[in-house]
C-alpha cells in the first residue's frame, strides 16, 4: 500500500469516527460526560474556525493533525462499544450516500463563534477604557 493510500484511509477513518461520535452524542445509551466531550470534539472537527489558524505555517495544521484525532480517540474510549459500533455503521452508510450536512448545526456553530467574538470585542473595549 502506498503512503498516499494510507493517508487517504486515515483521513476517511477520521471523518467516519467524527461523524460516528456526533451520532453517539445523540444516542441515549451514551453517558452524559461522553456526550459533552463528543459534542465539543465534533463541533470543533466540523467547525470552519480553528484554534490555530491554518494560514500560520506548519503550526496552523497542528490542531487538525493532533487535537482532533486525540479528542476523537478520547471520546471513543468513553462511548460504550455496542453504541460506537452501531454509530460507525450508520455513519459509514450515510457517508457512502453523500456528505452529511446540517444547517442547524452550522447555524449553532456560527452563533457560538459570533457570541465569542462579541464577548472578545466587549472585553477589548472595557480594557481600553482603563
Amino acid at each position: 500500500m502506498k503512503r498516499s493510500d494510507r493517508w487517504h484511509e486515515r483521513a476517511r477513518q477520521l471523518a467516519l469516527d467524527s461523524y460516528a461520535i456526533y451520532l453517539a452524542c445523540r444516542d441515549p445509551r451514551t453517558p452524559w460526560h461522553a456526550k459533552a466531550l463528543a459534542a465539543c470534539v465534533a463541533a470543533y472537527a466540523f467547525s470552519p474556525i480553528d484554534l490555530i489558524p491554518d494560514f500560520i505555517p506548519v503550526v496552523g495544521y497542528l490542531d487538525d493533525l493532533v487535537l482532533v484525532p486525540l479528542g476523537i480517540a478520547l471520546v471513543i474510549r468513553m462511548i460504550p462499544r455496542p453504541v460506537l459500533e452501531e454509530c460507525r455503521q450508520v455513519a459509514a452508510a450515510r457517508l457512502d450516500a453523500g456528505r452529511p450536512h446540517s444547517w442547524i448545526a452550522a447555524a449553532i456553530i456560527v452563533l457560538i463563534w459570533l457570541a465569542a467574538l462579541g464577548w472578545l470585542l466587549t472585553w477589548i473595549v472595557r480594557c481600553s477604557r482603563r
